[in-house]
């Protein structure tokens, strides 16, 4: 597959992701937006919604993490991540992400990677009720040392790999 039809598939199924939240949020899906922007202006749409709820239900887990995997952007991948952290804790956020690196498609691992970093940002109490003075959080839901040390180990066996097949090549 070329480069162009490639990014074209991902930035396909990075909106099917982002219309997939929006529906959750029953936002609407802004047909009126043009094709090559409708997927960042629904990313953009739902995130305020997602930060302001103290919860959100167990069927948003699975589309928050799609959606950040398959955010071709970097910078933007929190927008998925962050409510997935407040809402389901990092320890589940940091699994999922951990699922795709050992089991994803070559561009998976790739967004996978990209919303990891987004993963550790700290979380505050004015972003959810659970964090303020005298909330109730379960600090199990934010232990992830030992998923830390696994995306350690299958990451670092993932470069070793690619590393020994670069040096085949050259060969």
């Amino acid at each position: 597959m070329a480069d162009e039809e490639r990014n074209e598939a991902e930035a396909r199924s990075f909106l099917s992701c982002t219309a997939e939240v929006a529906r959750l949020l029953d936002l609407g899906n802004a047909a009126g937006v043009p094709d090559d922007r409708r997927a960042r202006h629904l990313a953009h749409v739902v995130r305020k919604p997602l930060l302001e709820r103290a919860s959100l239900p167990e069927e948003f887990f699975a589309p928050l993490m799609v959606a950040s995997v398959y955010d071709p952007d970097p910078s933007f991948c929190r927008w998925f991540v962050e409510p997935a952290l407040y809402a389901f804790g990092r320890r589940r956020v940091m699994a999922a992400l951990l699922d795709y690196l050992r089991t994803g498609t070559d561009a998976e691992r790739a967004g996978a990677m990209r919303a990891w970093y987004c993963a550790h940002v700290p979380l505050h109490a004015d972003r959810s009720p659970a964090y303020a003075p005298g909330g109730s959080r379960d600090p199990a839901l934010d232990e992830s040392h030992d998923v830390v040390d696994e995306w350690l180990e299958t990451s670092g066996g993932q470069l070793r790999g690619c590393a020994a097949s670069l040096n085949r090549d050259e060969a």
